[in-house]
């Protein structure tokens, strides 16, 4: 396997574990809510064949630092994210950009003015509205959440993730996805996503999704349960210079749901 955690950088969000491989061009992986960059593993290794790919776990996720009351809303990301690209000295990076990967990297390239030399958004959330009666509800009842038995919420992380899917993943990838979230620190970090989640992050950059200054393909996932094929339509309607693509059979989660299928739409569109 390609994807590691073996390097770690200090960031004002707190500590951060990222890793690389690959060499060429670079790109930079960007994750969503509520996964991690293994998000990414299964397309690592035929990127890092043409790039010097990069990618993070963000703060409160994964294996970076999480500890009670962090900031880890979007607009702490997007920082974080240009952050990470002024510590890799990157100039001009392509980037590939996953659920709230998507308002994340918006965010930088839009607000912070990282510049991008090719863009990849995939399921993303970037406008309004996003979230659900569940992350509402959690948002507005933190504590009882963040207290319920360690085995309860082993299961409402578990439903949480399968919800995304509609394909079945391996055993060991679902495994993964889940396992940072089932320590006493995870636990905590799980439900301040819902509590910190706020659509005034994504108001502040949807009058400026005209204003994109890199080719862009929005790829979509056609049956995902969490963002439908419509608001991926909604969203190239504010990006009319973005090309876009759907992919067939395939939920919320790409990379790992269809990685081949994927890797077919991302990767000639990363070649011109």
């Amino acid at each position: 396997m390609s994807w590691r955690l073996n390097k770690v950088a200090e960031t004002p969000a707190g500590r951060v574990a990222w890793g690389s491989a690959g060499a060429g061009p670079p790109l930079v992986l960007a994750h969503g809510w509520p996964w991690s960059s293994f998000s990414w593993h299964r397309v690592i290794p035929a990127l890092a064949k043409r790039f010097a790919v990069h990618w993070y776990d963000m703060p409160g996720y994964g294996r970076s630092e999480k500890w009670a009351d962090q900031r880890t809303g979007l607009d702490v990301q997007g920082e974080i994210f240009a952050f990470m690209l002024d510590h890799w000295r990157m100039d001009r990076p392509s980037v590939i950009a996953h659920d709230f990967g998507g308002a994340t990297t918006l965010r930088a390239h839009l607000l912070q003015g990282c510049d991008y030399d090719c863009y990849v958004l995939m399921n993303v959330v970037a406008m309004r509205p996003w979230g659900s009666e569940f992350f509402d509800h959690v948002g507005r009842h933190l504590d009882a959440f963040v207290g319920l038995p360690p085995h309860i919420h082993e299961a409402v992380v578990r439903a949480y993730i399968r919800g995304a899917l509609v394909n079945e993943l391996d055993p060991e990838d679902l495994e993964a996805l889940v396992g940072p979230w089932l320590s006493d620190e995870g636990r905590g970090s799980f439900y301040r996503q819902f509590a910190q989640a706020d659509e005034r992050f994504t108001a502040e950059i949807e009058p400026k999704f005209g204003n994109l200054r890199c080719p862009t393909l929005i790829l979509w996932g056609e049956d995902d349960p969490w963002i439908p094929l419509e608001r991926g339509c909604e969203l190239h309607g504010l990006m009319p210079a973005a090309a876009f693509e759907t992919l067939k059979g395939t939920g919320h989660l790409p990379q790992l749901e269809s990685p081949d299928t994927a890797l077919g739409h991302a990767l000639p569109f990363l070649a011109k």
